[in-house]
């Protein structure tokens, strides 16, 4: 009988396993995961779990049932620490050693932190990744509070909406000159800036944090440009590094991540990767898509190449974020865009920015405007670029696009 087992229990690695069993695999599965929970979604930890809008048991990617039902061994609050390729066989924190005929690694990535020499280490400091991370500062979303940001990109945002509709007084920081600098345009930038400011967050752009000082717990913050501010908890969201030390460890090629080949196999044919941990090739460059969408078709691609149907695993980028009443969508990468045509609607919030290279069509970012968002992405998979002015004239129908 073959054993498949899977290092992670994240988004890709509860996809993978579906998809295994309704492909018709009839061997062993296990799941190993580090925390003390089932598979669960992480976008709304930052969002509506964090604003009480949504419990653990809607959290969770399946009921615990479903794990019994199609004879998958979860286990929980147990950690990889080594993979033997010689064997075959991967050890864990618990002393005991799994056998494996296929092993795909869905370990995630982990929020940067703070160094402990700049006051990263008091308490009162949080990252957000985990439902434990959520769960313990929960505590201090009091109304009147104070809270600073550290990083202006979705995560930072994300929460900043979340406490400033909690009623909490808030300052972000971001070393950058604008927020949002390396994921989006500059007009995303001036859009969500204003949506921020008319919500009451304090937005500092182009400085940088010097040090967190307190005695014991955080108190204040002195920023590089020498100003110091009262604080009574701080949110870091500096980016997050794959966890690729396992795969390192056991010889297997690194490369922003797991290396992972078209069908997202590692250099080791019987290894493989889905999800934050894992890089991939998109048109001729190597690309680490941080995304729930991205887990799920890597973790399904693997399952399928598993069960020998030799499918090559094609990225099709997309993300969300929620922020106050506004839902922004993006589908395609602007990676090397050299023009950003906005779109404004009649509807308050309302804006879409098309992102060209040259003639092409390579993203959208669509904040309130889910009918161009799902044109866009269509377009953008089938390699459709219809002119700006098409694009950006409101009279336009978007869906005739598709046909032409």
């Amino acid at each position: 009988m073959s054993r498949v087992v899977v290092i992670g229990a994240g988004q890709a690695a509860a996809s993978l396993v579906a998809k295994l069993r309704t492909e018709g695999f009839d061997g062993q599965i296990t799941v190993v995961g580090d925390e003390p929970v089932a598979p669960y979604q992480r976008p709304p930890l930052s969002k509506a779990y964090l604003l009480g809008e949504m419990g653990l048991d809607r959290l969770l990617l399946r009921k615990d049932e479903f794990y019994a039902e199609h004879g998958i061994d979860l286990r929980l609050s147990t950690s990889a620490t080594a993979i033997d390729r010689a064997a075959r066989e991967v050890a864990l924190s618990d002393g005991s050693r799994l056998a494996y005929d296929h092993l795909a690694l869905c370990t995630g990535s982990t929020p940067r932190r703070l160094p402990a020499a700049i006051g990263g280490a008091l308490a009162g400091v949080y990252t957000v990744r985990t439902l434990a991370d959520v769960d313990a500062m929960a505590p201090e979303f009091a109304e009147g509070r104070r809270l600073l940001i550290v990083g202006g990109g979705y995560i930072g945002l994300e929460a900043a909406a979340v406490a400033a509709k909690k009623g909490l007084k808030v300052t972000l920081i971001e070393m950058a000159p604008r927020i949002l600098q390396r994921v989006a345009s500059p007009q995303t930038s001036d859009y969500f800036r204003a949506l921020h400011r008319a919500h009451g967050v304090d937005i500092r752009e182009g400085v940088g944090l010097e040090r967190l000082t307190g005695e014991g717990r955080v108190a204040a913050a002195r920023l590089g440009d020498g100003s110091e501010i009262a604080v009574d908890f701080v949110i870091v969201g500096v980016g997050i590094t794959p966890n690729a030390a396992l795969a390192e460890a056991a010889g297997l090629t690194i490369d922003n991540g797991i290396w992972t080949d078209t069908h997202c196999r590692t250099s080791d044919p019987v290894i493989w990767a889905a999800g934050d941990c894992a890089s991939c090739e998109h048109e001729g460059a190597r690309i680490r898509l941080e995304s729930v969408g991205n887990a799920i078709d890597m973790g399904e691609a693997v399952a399928r190449n598993i069960m020998g149907q030799d499918q090559a695993y094609v990225p099709r980028p997309w993300f969300w974020s929620d922020q106050y009443d506004c839902k922004l969508q993006i589908a395609g990468l602007n990676t090397g865009y050299d023009a950003v045509h906005v779109k404004l609607g009649e509807e308050s919030g309302h804006a879409v920015h098309w992102y060209y290279r040259g003639d092409r069509l390579v993203a959208v970012d669509a904040m309130n405007a889910g009918r161009d968002y799902m044109v866009g992405k269509r377009l953008i998979e089938a390699g459709k670029s219809p002119a700006p002015a098409v694009m950006c004239d409101p009279a336009t129908d978007l869906k005739a696009l598709l046909k032409a």
